[in-house]
């Protein structure tokens, strides 16, 4: 089964034909507004449209799925840590203490800390659907071409661009070496024990890291033929200028931004907002 990670597909979508530009700066912003409060309110109206522009762009569950399941166990890890090493921060944030119910010693379950790892964990939960959107919406060239006309060096431009392609192939390479190793008789299925899966799957880097160098030797050599880096400036064939959606997106983006700051100044008066007064 071809493993898709990081793929771009280019789709007729409203999200897709927005500017790689324009997207980078919602995305920036909307993370910014995101970053700077710990309202529910605010978290949840950002992350429900994150989701509707998922769904917008018909991002497919199979283009996300293994990287859905690293940010589950980052999750879980997290929400527990944050028990565990700080029981009653949410009490110290919000000033008061109802207990729910007792674990065992100093380890209470108060309503204050289980509404504070709620709000942390959407915090997160609203922040990962934007960072999907805009890696499986944007054409890395056309990317490339609005930072550059942004005033970044085409040169770091380029090499971001290249990052970005290289993902699928990188994915590709793994899907190609662990087909490779399972023929030769290596099992990596569910059949085999979990210890032996991790150490078959760590006997994939190798090659995977000698497949990149190569790629890697390759390309480069490829750029200096052509004279890369030669020139003060360059013209891009992926450039793409910008429309009425990429000004709605942003202004909309910007708004979230500014709403945020508002709740977080005029009606909060703190990053945290405090239902238990």
């Amino acid at each position: 089964m071809k493993i898709k990670l990081f793929s771009y597909d280019q789709l007729d979508t409203f999200v897709h034909r927005l500017s790689g530009f324009s997207k980078l700066v919602c995305f920036l912003l909307l993370t910014t507004a995101i970053m700077l409060t710990y309202d529910i309110r605010v978290i949840l109206a950002i992350m429900v449209l994150s989701y509707i522009m998922i769904i917008c762009a018909k991002i497919k569950f199979s283009q996300i799925r293994l990287m859905l399941i690293y940010v589950a166990i980052f999750l879980i890890f997290n929400f527990f840590l944050t028990y565990i090493f700080a029981p009653e921060y949410g009490c110290e944030i919000y000033g008061t203490r109802h207990v729910l119910f007792t674990i065992a010693g100093p380890y209470t379950v108060t309503l204050e800390q289980l509404f504070y790892q709620i709000t942390k964990l959407l915090k997160y939960l609203s922040v990962i659907p934007l960072g999907i959107i805009f890696v499986l919406t944007t054409n890395p060239s056309e990317f490339a071409s609005s930072l550059n006309r942004a005033g970044v060096s085409y040169r770091i431009c380029t090499s971001l661009a290249l990052t970005l392609r290289y993902f699928p192939d990188v994915a590709d390479d793994y899907n190609t070496i662990s087909l490779a190793q399972q023929a030769r008789g290596l099992e990596m299925s569910g059949k085999a024990k979990m210890s032996e899966r991790f150490k078959r799957i760590a006997g994939i880097l190798i090659p995977l890291i000698m497949t990149t160098m190569d790629r890697i030797d390759i390309i480069s050599n490829a750029m200096d033929l052509r004279g890369f880096g030669k020139h003060k400036k360059r013209t891009w064939y992926a450039a793409r200028p910008l429309g009425k959606g990429d000004w709605l997106a942003m202004a909309v983006s910007l708004f979230a931004l500014a709403a945020s700051l508002y709740v977080r100044y005029f009606i909060n008066h703190s990053m945290f907002y405090n239902p238990f007064i």
